[in-house]
């Protein structure tokens, strides 16, 4: 028997997700472009760095930044990786949830690696957006440290995360179009003094600035971060859908562009000087309009930090599901789908910004630790858009040229920004690299643990615990046993289970329930089976859950129970005489069985080394398994049991007399 939990509300699914509407393309405005709206605070400034500003260089510069823009995000994320949609939702896990039934195991590594380097960007992210737009105060008092009002930034941002932030998202949409209004208006009144400067936009001005000039390569590495924002922008498609996405990104990247010709326009003015501290883009901006500059960019910064805060942690709760992530403790502050709280990533991620800003001070020294997080992500999300691709038999000329041609792309960007290893970018390859160690230990460890899992075959139990249900003489344990289980079988039980009911203390309960949590591919399903075993006294339930739904299994379980009481499939004894709540008579009892590495192992090195690590992380990060499945701790028992994958084989135990 199958049936729906509860209306999941709007999962944008079906017709709905191409719907373009005046109110999705706000929310696109204000969720989905917040990252790649302000590199134009920070990318053109990178691109001149500290060489001496010429044409070749401000032409080849716009040039790259334009052709960057049309085959990186808008060829690569905004036509094609988009339509890889899973039911509405987009990111590196979805695509990898979209492909793993029909892929290669191995494919998991390209997916844990690009979620890693995605948090990993995380923590450069609100460093180099706030920190450039509260740099335009020095054109007031060039000797004002910033470093402070940055770090005031910060913290508030990510204190205010425990609150829930569905307040802050009512003004993203109109702040963000009034920020590419503006930033489109700026730089259009800039190109009119410099009209020439459009003819960059044709490519053989990248080529020259590529092949002629003076490590024209290397500058890549800066054209890059022009385009930084293209990954969260998938990954936030689930919040308006892709119709409204790719109708946003015209007018969006028109005040890109815009934005970066106009400071072009103003550097052909500076031809044969330096930039040193000046910033294009608040040179570009009318002095009665630059307070309010400052203002709207600080406020685009924060949104866009926002933005892939939220994202990190719906990124990580992904993770969890996905069985890449200890189980972390998360909380809902709001009421507002889809928000959700990480504390332990919350904190995390403002201590590694916090380390950013500290170390680097300046927003231009921080664009060396910029970009190569993001480059991996996008490697790694175009070996499973290939794969997606192929699994959807799409022709095989087709997928090797759009492989081809994005690998190409990406390879020379991050190749180029290789040479920002020793002057920052080793903080977000070493970050993304812990988090990806992180996730693959437990991946690993989860997988050796289950594989080693000693199951028994149930039948030959069943008359046992129907027997001990009846069994008077055995004091009561609970009116509702519940176990959670591992097995996806209904035919077989972990050995561990057997031994809780009944060595020991008999645990006589009038029902008992083995539940099994299935995490679909899917994002938002949420429906549940019941097996009957032993009517009125042995049922195995399977709860089946998208990857991005809270597993409430106190609140789903007693849904199922209620409605197996009301549709008679369960009689309730006269025996039973406490009522737990108004719908299900009785008293609920989980039993939560929680490993812990026996002593008695003799593992090659290799698997005990992942092992160890994995119950350290277990022990020290991961939330407990009650916790995370939603259960009222007041019902639950946590029993201890050792797991012994290997034991020693060469121990010889002599007899004596």
């Amino acid at each position: 028997m199958w049936e729906i939990l509860y209306p999941v509300g709007n999962t944008h699914s079906g017709a709905s997700i191409n719907k373009v509407s005046l109110a999705g393309m706000l929310v696109a405005f204000g969720i989905v472009f917040g990252d790649i709206g302000t590199s134009p605070l920070y990318a053109y400034r990178a691109i001149i760095g500290d060489r001496v500003v010429d044409e070749t260089l401000i032409l080849g510069g716009l040039s790259c930044v334009f052709w960057t823009l049309t085959f990186q995000t808008t060829l690569k994320y905004v036509i094609i990786t988009l339509q890889a949609d899973n039911k509405g939702e987009g990111g590196i896990f979805s695509l990898y949830a979209l492909i793993r039934r029909f892929s290669k195991p191995w494919m998991m590594v390209p997916a844990i690696i690009g979620g890693s380097f995605l948090v990993s960007d995380g923590i450069i992210t609100p460093p180099i957006s706030v920190s450039s737009a509260i740099e335009g105060l020095q054109k007031y008092n060039p000797e004002l440290n910033t470093v402070p009002i940055v770090l005031a930034i910060i913290v508030f941002l990510f204190v205010i995360q425990q609150f829930g932030t569905h307040w802050i998202g009512r003004i993203f949409g109109p702040v963000m179009v009034t920020w590419f209004g503006f930033i489109a208006i700026i730089g259009l009144l800039a190109v009119f003094s410099q009209p020439a400067i459009l003819k960059a936009f044709s490519p053989q001005y990248a080529f020259v600035l590529l092949t002629e000039y003076p490590e024209g390569f290397w500058i890549l590495g800066a054209v890059f971060l022009c385009t930084t924002g293209a990954e969260a922008l998938y990954s936030d498609i689930g919040h308006c859908g892709k119709g409204n996405v790719r109708v946003s990104w015209i007018f969006v990247k028109i005040a890109l562009l815009l934005s970066y010709a106009g400071q072009g326009a103003w550097m052909l003015g500076k031809v044969g000087t330096k930039l040193g501290d000046l910033s294009p883009f608040y040179e570009i901006v009318p002095a009665p309009l630059f307070i309010f500059s400052i203002g709207l960019a600080t406020l685009a910064a924060i949104i866009a930090s926002q933005a892939l805060i939220s994202g990190s942690f719906t990124l990580v709760s992904e993770a969890i599901r996905l069985n890449f992530s200890p189980r972390l403790y998360v909380d809902y502050p709001s009421n507002v789908k889809g928000q959700l709280y990480i504390p332990f990533i919350n904190w995390m991620m403002m201590l590694g910004c916090i380390v950013v800003v500290l170390y680097f001070e300046k927003s231009s020294k921080m664009e060396a630790a910029y970009g190569l997080a993001v480059t991996i992500t996008m490697l790694m999300s175009t070996l499973l858009m290939s794969s997606y691709l192929y699994t959807r038999r799409y022709p095989k000329w087709l997928i090797y040229l759009i492989t081809v041609l994005f690998l190409s792309i990406e390879l020379s960007f991050f190749a180029a920004n290789l040479i920002k290893f020793e002057e920052g970018g080793w903080i977000s390859i070493a970050s993304g690299a812990v988090v990806s160690s992180i996730m693959g230990i437990w991946f690993w460890g989860k997988k050796i643990k289950n594989r080693l899992t000693e199951f028994d075959d149930l039948p030959p139990h069943i008359e046992h615990i129907r027997d001990l249900s009846t069994n008077t003489k055995i004091s009561k344990y609970a009116t509702h046993l519940v176990f959670l289980t591992a097995s996806p079988n209904s035919q077989q039980i972990e050995q561990k289970v057997i031994y809780s009911i009944f060595s020991k203390r008999p645990k006589r309960a009038d029902f008992y329930w083995f539940v099994h949590i299935n995490v679909l591919d899917e994002p938002y399903t949420m429906n549940y089976k019941v097996e009957t075993l032993v009517p009125n006294d042995l049922y195995y339930v399977t709860f089946n859950l998208g990857f991005r739904v809270e597993p409430r299994i106190n609140l789903f379980f007693r849904m199922a129970v209620d409605n197996l009481i009301k549709s008679g499939e369960i009689e309730v004894p006269d025996r039973i005489n406490v009522a737990c709540d108004d719908l299900v008579e009785g008293d609920f009892k989980f039993i939560v069985q929680q490993h812990f590495m026996s002593h008695e192992n003799d593992l090659p090195f290799y698997e005990k080394t992942i092992m160890n690590a994995y119950f350290l992380m277990k022990k020290l990060v991961a939330a407990r398994e009650d916790v995370g499945y939603g259960l009222d701790t007041s019902n639950v028992q946590i029993e201890k049991v050792p797991l012994i994958i290997s034991r020693p084989k060469d121990i010889k135990l002599v007899r004596v007399y």
